[in-house]
């Protein structure tokens, strides 16, 4: 393993020394708390956050500018109770209100459309955006269906893409990583004319396969194009073009004793990940009566993602030298429309907003099974494989899906202070599924399920309120539904179709915003229960089922707490919560009910300290901790989580130049991103030691 590190104590100098200046910062003079901050995913309409009675976490583009992400999590982990997990090369999964997992109990948006249609859900869609294309992103945590359907049940994450600039604007960047390998660049340009505003974006990105972990390289590019265009003075037009090419080598997980003494093996030498993405919305945007604002959005998107996923090998235990394993690609494209509209009444305040949302997607899906050959005493590696001709398991299929919806919300204030939401939709989500293989005798055995037509749909409701105790100050509470139906692979990926019932949730949640002087405050206590929930259920065989959990319950308490003056600035966001299966018997000798579920933290804390050591530059300590988890159902085994810390600089040069650094892991502790515990033992995720990166960026024009 490679071990090109930064010496720990020159680290601990430069966090010595930023502490100091941090102590000597103590006594500035603390700024204007902004109190009503504007969202626009807590109703898909500009709201004042102190009227919304839902968990909303925001992160602003100055926020993104200011701390440089090396990927998505970095930026929205700030928010409590938000967990982004790092599965390499942008790889990911999610815990909001939910254990870390890959299940689809999310909703992720672009400029609030569905970045992948229903049925089709992806743990690492977020690696479908581009970063350096993003005005921000705004976080709405619980059950969201009411506004955004389906799958929305843990919450909803929105990008929102940045607009074109009034003036000319251009941006270059360079960032080098020492320990990953890594090295990125960036690009930008914008500006007006008249009535029409464009701007483009771009990064691309690398990380060699000579870091410090076994073939684990990747590389990806990235570009949005968005144009603004004034039809006149009441109307817009807004087209955007995201595309995105991933490829990445896949490690896979180590077992115990590698974890602790050869973290940086790999036994894979073959195994990857594909993903190109292209999505293009056009909306237009009109005052249609009076008071009220019209959004039509046509949209298209084209996935491709392809895979040898080391996941699926299997029967390869003990001494044998052949494994089985699969090859597959996963091909979507999309058509749809969203219609909103949003009107003011003239009475107590009212705002209605309403709308229909039409989605057509054509899901192809082939997978052919490999044997897998493997050296079976050295060192167990994954050397090489062929194209099996073994008919079991094989997959040929194509399903479409049809998702219309109608939603509805009402907000209106019978008091000053006070302020009621009402609101609901319904979903109606259809499968054409057709197997394109042999669909003799054997279908049910060797060649997946028989051609057919299923649907869902559910109505999920919004009940919510706000009270402003005082001007800087205001409480709320809300009950919302959700819910989630069977994904397309989990219907049809297997040799049979298994009896699934869509998942459905409740959510309801007490929250506390205010301005304590200077400190910015954000708290929640919420519950959410589960019935029916769908899990994926590992066999003896290292093979997994997808299986209804009766019921689940998951609850905690979020809290958020930041400052800024013109000298320091801090934030605080801190997750407490406990997430149990409540009914879960997986046959009649198995009873994993009032366990708790496993990959959730007890807790996790994400806290950053800067101080501005002269105009423009800043340095910053930051503190990522993880509570421990269990590892398994049965809570046999538990990972005891970890604490990392990392230090940030930057330094304005003059003439639109910066040199900034980044120490992640400052005190290189071995840690994982994933633990679990199977058949064969634990099994490790391994997060990356110490690392050094260095960067430049280049503005032209003003902001």
């Amino acid at each position: 393993m490679k071990k090109n590190r930064i010496p720990l104590s020159w680290s601990l100098s430069i966090l010595a020394i930023s502490m100091q200046a941090i102590t000597q910062a103590a006594g500035a003079q603390t700024s204007v708390v902004e109190l009503d901050e504007v969202v626009v995913s807590g109703s898909r309409s500009a709201t004042k956050l102190s009227e919304t009675p839902v968990s909303i976490g925001a992160v602003k583009r100055s926020q993104w500018e200011q701390d440089k992400p090396k990927s998505v999590g970095e930026i929205i982990n700030r928010i409590a109770g938000v967990q982004w997990n790092d599965l390499g090369n942008e790889q990911h999964s999610m815990a909001i209100r939910q254990p870390i997992g890959t299940k689809a109990v999310y909703q992720y948006l672009e400029d609030g459309i569905p970045i992948r249609p229903m049925g089709v859900f992806n743990h690492n869609a977020l690696n479908e955006t581009n970063m350096n294309g993003s005005g921000g992103v705004e976080v709405v945590k619980g059950a969201a269906s009411s506004l955004y359907g389906s799958n929305a049940v843990g919450g909803a994450v929105n990008f929102l893409t940045m607009k074109p600039s009034a003036t000319p604007t251009g941006t270059v960047g360079l960032r080098l990583d020492n320990v990953d390998e890594f090295k990125r660049v960036d690009t930008g340009a914008s500006n007006t004319w008249g009535d029409l505003g464009l701007r483009f974006s771009h990064y691309s990105s690398q990380r060699d396969s000579t870091n410090w972990q076994e073939y684990s390289g990747g590389k990806k590019d990235s570009f949005t194009l968005r144009a603004d265009y004034d039809l006149s003075d009441t109307s817009w037009l807004r087209a955007s073009v995201v595309q995105t090419d991933l490829f990445s080598e896949t490690p896979g997980n180590v077992t115990e004793a590698d974890y602790r003494s050869n973290p940086g093996k790999s036994i894979n030498t073959f195994t990857w990940r594909k993903d190109k993405t292209t999505r293009a919305n056009l909306a237009w945007e009109g005052e249609t009566t009076t008071r009220g604002l019209t959004t039509v959005t046509l949209f298209h998107r084209s996935n491709d993602h392809g895979q040898l996923p080391n996941y699926t090998f299997s029967n390869c235990s003990g001494t044998n030298a052949t494994c089985t394993g699969t090859i597959n690609n996963n091909h979507v494209d999309s058509l749809g429309v969203d219609v909103k509209h949003d009107e003011k009444l003239g009475w107590l305040r009212a705002q209605w907003v309403s709308g229909v949302y039409i989605d057509r997607s054509q899901n192809a899906y082939l997978s052919d099974n490999l044997a897998v050959l493997r050296e079976p005493i050295a060192t167990g590696r994954n050397l090489s494989y062929t194209v099996s001709s073994v008919q079991k398991g094989r997959r040929d299929f194509s399903a479409g899906i049809a998702n219309d919806a109608v939603f509805s919300q009402l907000e209106f204030s019978p008091s000053d202070a006070l302020r009621v939401v009402l609101g609901g939709r319904y979903d109606s989500i259809g499968y054409d599924f057709k197997n394109a293989l042999n669909t003799g005798t054997a279908v049910s055995v060797n060649y997946g399920a028989a051609n057919e037509t299923r649907s869902f749909g559910r109505f999920s409701p919004k009940l919510g309120a706000t009270y402003a105790i005082s001007a800087a100050s205001s409480v709320y509470s809300t009950y919302s539904g959700g819910f989630v139906p069977p994904e397309v692979s989990e219907l049809y990926g297997k040799d049979a179709i298994p009896d699934l019932r869509p998942a459905t949730y409740s959510n309801i949640e007490l929250g506390w915003r205010a301005a304590l002087g200077g400190i910015k405050l954000d708290s929640a206590l919420y519950r959410l229960d589960g019935t029916d929930t769908i899990v994926s259920f590992k066999n003896p065989d290292n093979t997994s089922v997808n299986k209804n959990a009766g019921k689940t319950t998951s609850q905690g308490v979020e809290l958020s707490l930041s400052q800024e003056n013109t000298a320091w600035d801090w934030q605080v966001g801190a997750n407490f919560s406990r997430h149990a299966y409540v009914d879960y018997k997986t046959s009649s000798a198995l009873d994993y009910s009032g366990n708790t579920m496993p990959s959730a933290p007890w807790h996790t804390l994400n806290a950053t300290l800067g101080y501005r050591v002269a105009p423009g530059a800043r340095i910053a300590v930051n503190l990522v901790k993880q509570g421990q988890y269990y590892m398994d159902d049965a809570n046999t085994a538990v990972y005891a989580g970890h604490t990392l810390l990392n230090l940030t600089g930057s330094y304005p040069m003059g003439d639109g130049w910066e040199s900034w650094f980044q120490v992640r892991n400052l005190t290189d502790q071995l840690y994982a991103n994933t633990a679990s515990k199977g058949s064969s033992g634990n099994t490790y995720g391994v997060g990356a030691p110490r690392s050094l990166m260095l960067g430049v960026t280049k503005l032209f024009g003003k902001k």
